[in-house]
């Protein structure tokens, strides 16, 4: 009798090619591979040798949806076909997935990056990678992702990041080191705007943008001086904490040298935070550039509530990857196989974040997804919805 076919949540890979000289011998199919990887992480299997001893105790259902001719394969099998595995593949079918699943995304996507620490390779004098992901905050659901060697090099990953999104109706949000002409010019090309944080490494935008609010602000600034500008205030607080930001954004841009190279800049902003905890009352500001427009109070507060928004990339992806998913203590290092094992993260991770109708957090609903069979698969249809 035949096998039934490989599950149809998880053809996005089947473009993938096979890294290994496959003939007669080789003893498992591809697909088989990756579906075991994914179904294992998506049960809480947080390693290689994990995810082999999850697949043999599940082995005889296994084997009802997937067709795995000579059973499972071995730990060392699929590490090794994951380190081989070409990661720009693997990222181009899980964005084409990942556009499909999300459909039209409107709001914050947030561009940041993190280092899998534990990837390093000390013996091969290589340190951890770091990877740049694409956040969609308000679905939460992961877009893209791109490897780089350091943190240092999200420069250049992010223009290539930013290429395979359609940013149309989303402002993309990035942190001062991504504060670079190259990333503002790559989201207008994908029908974006942009709100990127500035800070010393664009020393003289950072000094001329400083220089405008203080003196457009100052009170004692004569009338025929004064510059226009929109703000908006927003309170909040937990656990004995109370925070007031204060957003304030200027479209006036005149004789700004610094802004000559920015396409399509239209405001400047500055955020003024107040952090009180206890009797200790802190305050900072930080600066942006963006393409918003900011001429009316319901600007300022977009303006606000977008610049806030980006740390949810932080909170509700990375926190969740290493406390949830264990991604920081992952020792995954040979070859692309950290990358690659990251990506499946984010391929679970997404289809955990579909299911709006269960209770519990993401390391529930992954007990929950390896002690039933039904909710496992409930979880892959969402795949394909």
């Amino acid at each position: 009798m035949d096998k039934p076919p490989p599950l149809q949540s998880l053809r996005a890979f089947e473009a993938v090619e096979d890294p290994r000289r496959v003939h007669p011998t080789t003893l498992h199919q591809l697909m088989d591979i990756i579906a075991v990887t994914i179904l294992g992480t998506l049960c809480g299997a947080e390693n290689w040798v994990e995810i082999e001893l999850w697949a043999k105790s599940k082995e005889p259902w296994l084997k009802t949806v997937l067709p795995l001719p000579h059973g499972i394969p071995s730990h060392d099998t699929i590490s090794r076909v994951f380190s081989m595995l070409d990661p720009e593949q693997m990222v181009e079918s899980f964005t084409r997935w990942t556009s499909m699943l999300a459909g039209h995304i409107e709001g914050v996507v947030a561009l940041d990056g993190k280092t899998v620490r534990r990837s390093m390779d000390t013996a091969d004098g290589r340190g951890p990678i770091h990877i740049v992901s694409a956040f969609a905050a308000s679905s939460r659901l992961v877009l893209s992702q791109v490897k780089v060697a350091e943190k240092s090099n999200e420069i250049v990953a992010l223009p290539k990041i930013i290429q395979m999104l359609d940013l149309t109706d989303c402002v993309a949000t990035v942190d001062a080191m991504g504060c670079q002409v190259d990333v503002a010019q790559a989201v207008r090309q994908q029908h974006g705007d942009y709100m990127l944080a500035i800070k010393d490494n664009q020393p003289t935008l950072h000094r001329e943008t400083q220089e405008l609010f203080d003196w457009a602000l100052a009170p004692t600034l004569p009338a025929d001086q004064q510059v226009p500008w929109v703000q908006s205030e927003a309170v909040d607080g937990n656990h004995g904490r109370v925070e007031q930001r204060r957003c304030v954004g200027i479209a006036q841009l005149d004789g700004l040298d610094a802004l000559q190279r920015w396409p399509d800049v239209r405001s400047l902003w500055r955020v003024e935070s107040e952090r009180t905890i206890g009797e200790t009352t802190t305050v900072e500001r930080r600066y942006y550039i963006s393409s918003l427009p900011a001429a009316t109070e319901a600007d300022a507060a977009r303006a606000n509530d977008v610049i806030r928004t980006h740390w949810s990339v932080e909170n509700q992806l990375h926190w969740v990857l290493d406390v949830a998913m264990a991604e920081d203590i992952n020792r995954s290092r040979v070859g692309h196989s950290a990358a690659n094992l990251a990506l499946m993260r984010k391929f679970v991770l997404n289809l955990l974040r579909r299911d709006k109708g269960s209770k519990g957090g993401v390391k529930a609903r992954q007990k929950r997804a390896g002690w039933d069979h039904d909710y496992m698969l409930h979880l892959l249809s969402l795949a394909t919805d």
